[in-house]
């Protein structure tokens, strides 16, 4: 079980979060204005980075607050946790 440190109160326990992708994702384009193949690509189709990868989490059992998190997708070792809008630690002020 991965230990994750919430940015807003600590460390806890993988099973009080929840994954919702990558954090660098685009937000979605207006379905009414993309044809079908165009929103299915955005829905379904993931980059699947092998080893550092920003993900957004929510911290569904404590906080109920959305944050990124710098994972190594090969070792699970969690490098970062910051919150939506700051830049990724050891990184350029991209915001995300």
């Amino acid at each position: 079980m991965l230990r994750i440190p919430c940015p807003y109160c600590g460390l806890r326990d993988q099973d009080e979060f929840r994954c919702a992708g990558e954090a660098s994702r685009a937000p979605a384009a207006d379905s009414t204005l993309t044809d079908d193949q165009e929103w299915a690509h955005y829905l379904f189709y993931r980059d699947n980075t092998r080893g550092a990868h920003r993900e957004r989490w929510l911290h569904e059992s404590g906080c109920k607050q959305w944050f990124n998190l710098l994972r190594d997708t090969l070792t699970h070792e969690i490098l970062a946790a910051y919150r939506i809008g700051d830049a990724p630690p050891g990184r350029d002020a991209n915001r995300d």
